[in-house]
């Protein structure tokens, strides 16, 4: 009896402690883990990483088709910069995978400017680099695959007319026209080094590198790419190319898009351009998303912006026929776009 009361006795600091560290994870479990880059690891859940077979998506490992849905968040790295607003980002998150979402497009480039990831070529914020490493990790928490952005169009967030400025202040004799930003040798450098340095990134809270991480779905080369006219069409053509290779000699892993808004440029699609100024921007859905490793193609619609002045109606109308020639043109696959171009060339 006294040897039974003796174990019992013996017994009750470790039920104790084990019930302490219980409470203690259950409360601050997350800010354990992510102290401890081992431990977040095994927490988090395996996904897969994703390939295409003609025009499905599939699991690299199994071949099985992947069916998405997903959304656009461009803001999750900006609010993830400080500790308050992450709370925004992972119920965001959350929320998606609750509605059944699988996939986020959302940026991964800040250039120039307060919170800027990139401050000056090659050089970067660690603070908005571990900003970002936090959404990865979130997103993999809650089965989420991200679509990553490396460079806006457009002036926010820097864009591509900050690498121009980057240049011209550096002395390099460069034009201000931000298409130059698609031919200058020295511009295209400061593409390339920041791709690197994001593809390469050893993740601060889980210690895996970008290119090895399977919550990353794709690499986007730029949000909505256009050209100041028609005539810089070849330049971006190349570019596409250039880009979407030299990803692919860092990381095979992983798909690769252009981020393209879906406008037609040549004369017998551009009747389902939302204008005639759609055909001038030097951008082209076939063309571009043919480029031999550009896996998927993508398309945007802002009916509202791009026809202000028709009802609802018309824009609705409009908006059927933007995505059924977009989706029937998809289902052609590459290799009949590619005949169909080289066909086109040979005259």
């Amino acid at each position: 009896m006294r040897c039974l009361e003796r174990s019992k006795a013996s017994f009750r600091p470790l039920v104790g402690l084990l019930s302490v560290i219980a409470l203690v994870y259950l409360n601050f479990g997350d800010k354990i883990s992510y102290s401890f880059p081992l431990l977040l690891q095994w927490q988090l859940p395996t996904l897969t990483f994703v390939s295409t077979n003609a025009s499905h998506f599939v699991e690299t490992t199994t071949g099985r088709p992947l069916f998405i849905n997903g959304w656009n968040s461009y803001w999750l790295m900006h609010q993830s910069i400080w500790t308050p607003s992450r709370a925004r980002v992972s119920k965001m998150l959350r929320h998606g995978a609750q509605m059944g979402m699988t996939v986020c497009r959302t940026w991964a480039f800040s250039d120039g400017g307060p919170n800027a990831l990139q401050i000056s070529p090659g050089v970067f914020d660690e603070r908005v680099f571990q900003a970002l490493d936090f959404v990865i990790v979130e997103a993999r928490r809650h089965r989420i695959r991200l679509i990553l952005s490396l460079v806006n169009n457009l002036n926010a967030f820097g864009g591509k007319t900050q690498y121009v400025r980057w240049a011209q202040a550096a002395g390099v004799n460069v034009t201000s026209s931000a298409d130059s930003f698609f031919s200058h040798p020295i511009i295209k450098g400061y593409y390339k080094d920041y791709i690197k340095s994001v593809l390469t990134r050893k993740n601060s809270l889980t210690g895996v590198k970008y290119f090895d991480e399977s919550a990353i779905f794709a690499w986007e080369l730029m949000n909505e790419p256009r050209c100041a006219s028609s005539s810089s069409a070849p330049t971006l053509q190349a570019w596409i190319a250039e880009m979407a290779a030299f990803i692919k000699s860092l990381d095979q892993k992983h798909l690769v898009t252009v981020g393209l808004e879906g406008f037609y440029g040549t004369t017998e699609k551009s009747g389902v351009n939302p204008g005639d100024w759609a055909t001038s921007l030097g951008s082209d859905f076939i063309k571009n998303s043919a480029i031999e490793h550009i896996d998927f193609a993508s398309v945007h619609a802002y009916p509202d912006s791009w026809l202000p002045k028709a009802d609802l109606e018309e824009k609705v109308k409009y908006l059927s026929l933007w995505v059924d020639s977009h989706v029937n043109d998809g289902n052609q696959g590459k290799t009949r776009w590619s005949r169909s171009l080289d066909l086109a060339a040979t005259g």
